[in-house]
């Protein structure tokens, strides 16, 4: 089959929506060479609340809470927590409930998450969570949003999927995102986990992980979610995703995704100081897998036996086809067939163009390249070529439902769309390696 004829797009579409903000901090000081001759500039901001009429807090208070209650759940909460938050940094005093809401107003932002971008989607099943009809499959999706800065957050869908079969086309459903949106607070920080509390979500949809460490400050980016079953059993949703300060990427990882709780933690080793390393299903000969990046040309192999440890790998694909001459990678967590591992992977070739193909690994042994796709299954079409970064086609991880494919993916690092497809049509696309 021609590889351009393997998916066939739905006509969904998520497109980034400047109407959904959260409440996120915000602080403020003065130049270093302006720092020394007077008090922090929160105190004297500070200050010139408590100068205030005591008529007019009362009067601003009423006002705030009237207009950002209209868009936030539990505003005056969330204001009072951000006080409490910054009580140590500006001064001693007495305040009173006026004070410390208006206080803790002036030191938070409203923040539009994904005003710029709602790209790079990966997606997962629910399988605890019972479809409406016979057939279908539940899904959590992870999306990265771009705000003001360039800074990147996660935020999340959820939908039913029901495949096509006797006749029927592919049936997708995007449940409806809540206008409210929470941020996330440190509940505990202990034995390397942090744990997030979105403590107001009353939806997926409402949780908002945008950068709250120091290693996170210009974007949580890239989710690639798995549903991971141990050797005991045990089954997980974990996900992989990029820490960026600024000037050094990191790799850390999540888990628990649920209505309100998230728990990430760094990884450590050689090996995770890079982007878009994604985490086999299940372990392989009692080891845990990972597939990488690392050099920025060639897809890896990392194999380890500590979840959370990653010091060697091995490159085990290099570019081959002209459409990614630059760079290959993965596009997310692999897959688990019949004939082996399936993996979509993401090529760079002229002017930066970015195109989905997908390759197969043995299951045995992964780092065996078994075939190859010689031309992209997913590529910019002409009318997609515009957006946030011209030129790219991309995900971070599809879905299997028995035998046919899922694939969200990105245009233009702008917005997501969606492709299905069958493992047959995809598997005679490829050759050889």
């Amino acid at each position: 089959m021609n590889a351009a004829e393997v998916f066939t797009t739905l006509d969904i579409e998520l497109k980034p929506d400047p109407s959904r903000t959260v409440i996120r901090p915000f602080s403020f000081g003065y130049p270093s060479a302006f720092s020394g001759d007077h008090p922090p500039r929160p105190e004297v901001v500070v200050d010139r609340v408590q100068a205030l009429d005591p008529a007019m807090r009362a009067r601003m208070r009423e006002l705030l809470l009237a207009s950002m209650g209209e868009r936030h759940r539990n505003v005056e909460q969330v204001l009072m927590r951000r006080f409490e938050e910054v009580r140590g940094d500006i001064g001693a005093g007495d305040f009173d409930d006026d004070e410390r809401l208006l206080i803790g107003a002036y030191f938070s932002q409203e923040y539009a998450f994904e005003s710029a971008a709602l790209f790079n989607p990966s997606v997962v099943a629910l399988t605890e969570e019972e479809p409406s009809q016979p057939g279908a499959v539940r899904f959590i999706l992870s999306l990265r949003g771009i705000g003001e800065g360039h800074i990147s957050s996660i935020t999340f869908r959820t939908g039913e999927w029901v495949p096509a079969r006797d006749g029927q086309p592919d049936q997708l459903v995007i449940d409806p995102p809540s206008q409210e949106a929470v941020p996330p607070r440190i509940d505990r920080q202990d034995d390397n986990w942090i744990r997030l509390v979105c403590a107001d979500s009353e939806d997926v949809s409402e949780t908002i992980i945008f950068p709250i460490l120091p290693s996170q400050r210009q974007g949580v980016e890239d989710l690639r979610l798995v549903n991971f079953t141990d050797h005991d059993g045990v089954r997980s949703i974990i996900g992989t995703y990029t820490a960026y300060d600024g000037k050094d990427a990191r790799q850390e990882m999540l888990r628990g995704v649920d209505l309100r709780t998230v728990e990430m933690r760094p990884l450590t080793g050689a090996m995770t100081g890079y982007k878009g390393m994604a985490l086999f299903p299940r372990r392989i000969d009692g080891r845990f897998v990972m597939l990488g990046r690392q050099d920025n040309e060639n897809i890896w192999l990392l194999r380890s036996d500590d979840l959370y440890s990653w010091e060697t790998g091995t490159p085990i694909m290099a570019p081959k086809y002209s459409w990614e001459f630059v760079q290959l990678g993965n596009c997310g967590s692999p897959i688990e067939i019949d004939e082996g591992w399936l993996v979509f992977t993401h090529g760079v070739g002229m002017v930066r163009g970015y195109c989905v193909g997908a390759c197969l690994l043995d299951k045995d042994d992964p780092s065996k390249v078994l075939m190859r796709t010689p031309s992209p299954l997913l590529f910019p079409s002409a009318e997609q070529r515009g957006g946030y970064v011209p030129n790219v086609t991309y995900s971070c991880g599809g879905m299997l439902h028995g035998r046919r494919i899922l694939l969200p993916y990105a245009i233009g690092d702008e917005y997501s769309a969606f492709a299905v497809g069958q493992v047959d049509d995809i598997l005679s696309a490829m050759v050889p390696a």
